[in-house]
């Protein structure tokens, strides 16, 4: 079994884009298990992961593509949560979304996705949502 993690934020077409990329894989049904995680850097009313609309969209269109899927949600730095979770899961995949954003953007505010990719320790796939 060949294990992804895919670090969803609040877009549903980036979520979307994720799953797409991780159902396209070579034999995604059946060699294919897709963690979706969440990270929550502010949820006063206690949300859980299978509450957030992204994580649901991925989730289905996974499933509608017969990949087995799991879950796991994590508060605090997105970054840091997902590559934490990555090693704790031992899995040999990361899928994060990329976005267009300023010059300005990227250097003032960072980059989840630049992080991860920066940073991890195995392969990260950066997926881009289709603008059609």
């Amino acid at each position: 079994m060949y294990d992804v993690l895919l670090g969803l934020d609040d877009d549903d077409g980036r979520a979307v884009a994720q799953a797409q990329t991780v159902s396209n894989l070579p034999h995604a049904p059946d060699a294919v298990r897709a963690t979706l995680l969440h990270v929550f850097t502010d949820n006063p009313g206690g949300a859980s992961v299978t509450q957030v609309g992204s994580v649901r969209r991925a989730r289905d269109h996974l499933e509608d593509a017969g990949v087995e899927v799991a879950f796991a949600e994590e508060s605090g730095d997105p970054a840091d949560r997902i590559l934490s979770v990555a090693r704790e899961r031992d899995v040999d995949m990361i899928a994060v979304a990329g976005r267009r954003r300023s010059p300005t953007g990227k250097a003032v505010f960072g980059s989840v996705t630049q992080s991860v990719v920066l940073e991890a320790d195995r392969p990260v796939v950066v997926c881009h949502q289709n603008d059609e």
